[in-house]
């Protein structure tokens, strides 16, 4: 039966690469920064400009979705007017963005 299945002999290969053994991770590295950790980095930057820009009289919402107007700013906190004298103090981080003006008078 030689002439029908012929005999498989090892053969001596020489080591791989040690960069071609690691290009998966490094791909694997390279697409995760690129869709995961530069868009939150990026995520995050606009937010701490957003929080650091705030004025007197911006229209928030915050983190919980509670509208107002910031009637006063200090350093880590901020008091937001959410009804006709009802106010509340918030912390800055909570302000998840910036309303167009006129957006209270339209809800």
């Amino acid at each position: 039966m030689d002439w029908f299945i012929q005999d498989a002999w090892a053969q001596a290969e020489a080591a791989p690469d040690p960069l071609i053994s690691f290009l998966p991770l490094i791909l694997i590295f390279v697409v995760f920064y690129f869709l995961l950790i530069r868009p939150q980095n990026k995520r995050q930057k606009e937010h701490r400009e957003l929080v650091s820009n705030l004025a007197v009289g911006d229209e928030v919402v915050t983190a919980g979705g509670v509208l107002g107007k910031v009637t006063e700013v200090s350093e880590q906190f901020l008091r937001i007017e959410v009804a006709d004298g009802v106010q509340l103090r918030v912390q800055r981080h909570t302000i998840g963005a910036v309303m167009p003006k006129g957006t209270i008078k339209s809800v």
